[in-house]
């Protein structure tokens, strides 16, 4: 009897023991899974991190890189500027740089060393006439509407097939905003204007004054917002802007002007009224061959990401000066490398 009671109180030691080192085990397999998650959570965490950090310094870089190409598209301007003469499309600064590899430029000038993997780096940009369009601050006279420039801008609207109507909408739109905006908002001093949110800066702003996006699109390739009142040169408007900056002149007949002009640029207002002819003559009010307003757009890519950066320009004799800047940038979908170029 005592060895049978004996081998039941062992039995009975034994069955506990297992359960306690089964329950060990168990619990020994949910703490290493808790570790091995939050060890996941950290590291994944500081990937985050070094990833944002990351495309943060890579977009700081492309940045200043297209702040340079801004510099460079200035001293071209400049450049432009010390031989005189008329602006046209001929000229260097006319010529759209299309997408290229940065480290080309660099390499011709023997500066490319130093300054790390430049060659999927690629940048593109383009100096465009603001004063061969329209521009929308002659609408404005003082302290009324010009009735000329709304005219003219009326015949573009026309010619676009845009409601001529929402010229006096837009004119009396600008002069009210002027208004609410006080003295300083003279379109020279266009920082407090826009701080006070009423006068528009920029031609997407104009929906502020109840342009449609729809018709603000088709226009604003033809119209520029500049900072004083200017004339239209007449060496790098289009054919509609032509046609529509003087009554009786038709779109066929400002065509074969172009035509003309792509030949030989118009070295003075004479020459392009020669081209003309009579009984119409475009007037050195409204229409010249020279400008002082140019707007730069520089776009940088580099792996996944895209920056670019417009500026508005003031050109007064050497002196070409930033009136305002914008920066954008945005992430690329990732391509196959047999379509990277």
């Amino acid at each position: 009897m005592r060895g049978m009671d004996t081998s039941a109180v062992m039995g009975a030691r034994r069955a506990p023991t297992r359960s306690q080192r089964g329950a060990a085990l168990l619990g020994a397999m949910l703490l290493v899974s808790l570790v091995a998650a939050l060890a996941a959570t950290a590291v994944w965490q500081q990937w985050r991190l070094t990833e944002v950090e990351r495309h943060e310094r890579g977009r700081q870089q492309a940045l200043w890189l297209v702040q340079g190409a801004l510099d460079w598209a200035r001293l071209i301007l400049r450049e432009d500027a010390r031989s005189g003469g008329a602006d046209h499309l001929g000229e260097p600064w006319a010529v759209a740089l299309q997408e290229a590899r940065l480290s080309s430029f660099l390499a011709s000038d023997g500066k490319a060393s130093g300054l790390g993997d430049l060659s999927e780096v690629f940048l593109s940009g383009q100096i465009e006439d603001l004063q061969g369009r329209l521009n929308l601050s002659n609408l404005m006279d003082g302290d009324k509407v010009s009735l000329p420039d709304v005219q003219m801008a009326e015949r573009l609207f026309e010619l676009l097939e845009l409601p001529p109507a929402r010229v006096q909408q837009m004119a009396r739109a600008l002069l009210a905003a002027k208004a609410a905006a006080g003295p300083s908002s003279s379109m020279a001093g266009m920082g407090a204007a826009s701080a006070a949110g009423f006068m528009p800066t920029r031609i997407e702003e104009l929906v502020w004054l109840g342009l449609p996006a729809d018709q603000l699109a088709r226009l604003a390739p033809h119209v520029s917002l500049l900072s004083e009142r200017t004339t239209l040169n007449l060496n790098t408007a289009s054919a509609e802007l032509l046609s529509a900056s003087l009554k009786g002149l038709d779109l066929g007949q400002a065509r074969r002007l172009v035509q003309s002009r792509q030949r030989q640029h118009w070295r003075d207002l004479a020459a392009a009224n020669d081209a003309l002819g009579p009984p119409l003559a475009f007037e050195a009010q409204r229409h010249g061959v020279q400008s002082r307003h140019f707007l730069i757009t520089g776009h940088l890519r580099r792996d996944d990401l895209m920056v670019s950066q417009q500026a508005l320009v003031r050109r007064d004799g050497l002196d070409v000066r930033v009136l305002w800047r914008q920066s954008g940038g945005r992430a690329l979908e990732p391509q196959p490398a047999s379509l990277r170029p």
